[in-house]
């Protein structure tokens, strides 16, 4: 675990499914003092993903507040953020899915969140998975959701003064800026 330090207004932080992007997320927000508030995008759809979010909890224990937003991200974040406090949002992928889903214009989304990002009070983390180094998927919707997940990375890490890649737990920092 990061001993405190000062975050990034944004901080981004990509990798890889189980590659430990969440518990160094969740150890960046937990060196902060003051409130830690966890907004989380994922849905329990099925027994399986339900079962992740409860081990989720469990991990963070109850010093953690949490805010459900599986489409209203900008929103929630308005409402979030606070100089007393850092947010961790896990994950941009899950809530992209949401949008997809629910037939929302992606682009329109990705701009809201590029925005209110610049304007929040606190610390924000964004979780993310990078999906775009496998095959090419095999069908429209799988590449659409590929295309779009890379597209929102590059437009989230444009305005991130802090970007990481984490793979087996360790983190390598590819874009730091001062807080």
């Amino acid at each position: 675990m990061p001993s405190a330090q000062v975050l990034a207004p944004v901080t981004l932080i990509l990798g890889g499914a189980r590659s430990g992007k969440s518990r160094y997320a969740e150890s960046l927000v937990e060196s902060q003092p003051g409130a830690w508030i966890y907004v989380a995008t994922a849905e329990p759809g099925d027994d399986e993903m339900a079962a992740r979010i409860r081990a989720h909890q469990v991990r963070r224990g109850n010093r953690w507040t949490t805010i459900e937003a599986p489409l209203d991200l900008a929103g929630a974040l308005r409402r979030a953020a606070s100089a007393e406090g850092a947010v961790l949002v896990d994950c941009l992928t899950l809530w992209l899915s949401n949008l997809i889903a629910a037939g929302h214009d992606i682009e329109a989304e990705t701009a809201g969140l590029t925005a209110v990002l610049s304007e929040l009070a606190g610390p924000v983390v964004l979780v993310s998975n990078e999906v775009g180094l496998g095959i090419v998927p095999d069908n429209p919707l799988a590449r659409r959701f590929r295309d779009q997940a890379g597209l929102l990375h590059q437009a989230i890490a444009a305005v991130a003064p802090s970007v990481v890649w984490v793979a087996a737990g360790l983190p390598l920092h590819l874009k730091s800026q001062a807080a």
